[in-house]
């Protein structure tokens, strides 16, 4: 027969909130990145064209085929990051991982207290409960619809190999006080701090 403690349920949720922050942290890094390359390639498109445009002044069609050219291209490049507006889907994924820093913080104080023996069981279980709600509350808010989004959400549900999480891994993110092994834990566990996005 199976059988999940409350304090084991108490882990695996903090597990997911915690695979979830990592997740809306990553994408937010990414988008932030694809943003400002974007910006960079647009502006040296825009670049070239106008070189060219001053260079076909005095030399004639070649000059004026080249800025036509780029010029095509940086609209285009514009057009394609205006479509996409990653500052939107960057700011979804910032707010998001901030909120889930939070919770994975109170997450850890919970079992902290459970560890200590301050509270009983029904103020467990109130606890887990109220956070498990928030959770919830989260997604109904914060992060951007997306493809990316469903993705975060479903391996932060399933664990990072799809095959839900060891006490190892979850150890990676608790103080060693909480951890249920012995084993040493990976270096991973820096990937659960707070990451600033610009």
């Amino acid at each position: 027969m199976f059988q999940l403690s409350l304090v084991d349920h108490i882990r695996l949720s903090f597990g997911t909130v915690v695979g979830a922050y990592q997740g809306h942290t990553g994408a937010a890094v990414r988008l932030a990145q694809w943003g400002w390359y974007g910006k960079i390639v647009a502006l040296a498109l825009v670049g070239v064209a106008a070189a060219a445009s001053l260079l076909a002044i005095r030399y004639g069609a070649a000059f004026q085929m080249a800025a036509a050219g780029t010029t095509a291209l940086a609209f285009s490049v514009s057009a394609v990051q205006l479509a996409f507006d990653p500052g939107a889907r960057v700011y979804g994924h910032r707010a998001c991982a901030a909120r889930l820093w939070g919770l994975c913080e109170k997450y850890r104080a919970l079992l902290s207290e459970i560890q200590d023996e301050v509270l009983d069981v029904p103020a467990i279980i109130g606890r887990r409960d109220a956070l498990l709600q928030e959770f919830a509350a989260l997604y109904e808010q914060s992060p951007p619809a997306d493809r990316h989004t469903y993705e975060i959400a479903q391996k932060a549900l399933t664990g990072p190999d799809l095959g839900g999480y060891s006490d190892q891994e979850l150890d990676q993110f608790l103080p060693r006080a909480l951890r249920r092994t012995s084993a040493p834990v990976p270096e991973r566990a820096s990937a659960a701090e707070p990451q600033h996005v610009n």
